[in-house]
């Protein structure tokens, strides 16, 4: 296959990029580096099937020739980045989308969108099923991410019913990994970076909202599990091992050997309650659920941090 990868350069991006050469595909890593990282795929520059094309995606998409497969992982994902970025979040979302689902169509290609458990909001229901609709604050300071993923997959099925470009609509739940950024401002990289500092690690609220931890290897093989399916609704792909984010942080606390206090502040606004996914769909049509334990998944992240 030929894949195009948007986002090519990210956390999530560069690892997809590197599972479909080792496959044996040709890729192309597509990034504008506002939260990606050249060094995330610099040593992928001497796979003769690997190309970077340096863009940013809410502009006309150009690639030569056959493809098979955009996958559409360029944004902002984090409450740090798209705090900092609103309007950059939301275009990608809208005209970003927009533009690679026009090359899928145009190509014949199988589009995939990166959506995340993110549009399920602050929900009212737990676990999330893909049939949830949500409780999301169109308004409020993480809308701008919420929204757009929640347009971009509405985007995806206009295209799929109207054009009939073959879909995947991945949700995302909480993943990490080696090649988090140490200013990430998640829940893992913050206490890792935090902890090896001997920094005081911060826990907003009491930290009782929790999260549902993916390793990023285990994300992966779903996403390749999806991608050669043919699921056109949405799929959530996570780990449905439910922590709270005070167990997180003692855990890393305990893991890095740290002396760091823990330290609590106020809640974000809209900071979800509860986070765990219903991977029903992903268990019985994908067959994938997540094999990495979190003190294996923990001990490679920390090492990656500590380099």
């Amino acid at each position: 296959m030929k894949i195009l990868i948007t986002g090519g350069a990210g956390f999530l991006g560069s690892h997809l990029c590197e599972h479909f050469l080792a496959q044996g595909h040709d890729v192309i890593a597509m990034d504008n580096f506002s939260t990606g990282r050249v060094e995330n795929i610099d040593h992928l520059f001497k796979n003769e099937r690997f190309t970077f094309v340096k863009q940013d995606v809410t502009n006309f998409i150009h690639v030569a020739g056959k493809l098979d497969a955009v996958l559409h992982f360029a944004s902002p994902a984090s409450p740090d980045d798209y705090h900092r970025l609103p309007i950059p979040t939301l275009k990608v979302g809208a005209l970003g989308t927009h533009k690679a689902l026009g090359l899928a169509k145009d190509k014949g290609a199988i589009f995939m969108i990166a959506s995340t458990s993110e549009i399920y909001g602050d929900p009212l229901e737990s676990p999330q099923k893909e049939t949830y609709w949500g409780n999301v604050n169109p308004i409020g300071p993480r809308g701008v991410y919420d929204e757009a993923k929640r347009f971009a997959e509405a985007m995806t099925m206009a295209y799929h019913r109207a054009h009939g470009v073959p879909v995947r609509i991945l949700r995302i739940f909480n993943t990490y990994g080696p090649r988090m950024r140490k200013n990430d401002g998640r829940a893992v990289p913050n206490f890792i970076t935090q902890a090896l500092a001997g920094e005081p690690i911060t826990v907003y609220g009491k930290g009782q909202q929790t999260r549902s931890l993916c390793y990023v290897s285990d994300l992966v093989r779903g996403i390749d599990a999806l991608l050669k399916s043919d699921l056109q609704t949405p799929c959530n792909i996570g780990n449905p091992k439910e922590l709270t984010i005070l167990e997180i942080a003692e855990t890393i606390k305990k893991m890095t050997g740290s002396k760091s206090k823990i330290v609590f502040k106020p809640l974000p606004e809209d900071d979800p309650k509860v986070r765990r996914p219903d991977i029903t769909l992903a268990k019985t049509k994908l067959k994938w659920e997540p094999r990495v334990s979190l003190a294996e998944g923990l001990k490679t992240t920390i090492e990656y941090f500590k380099k």
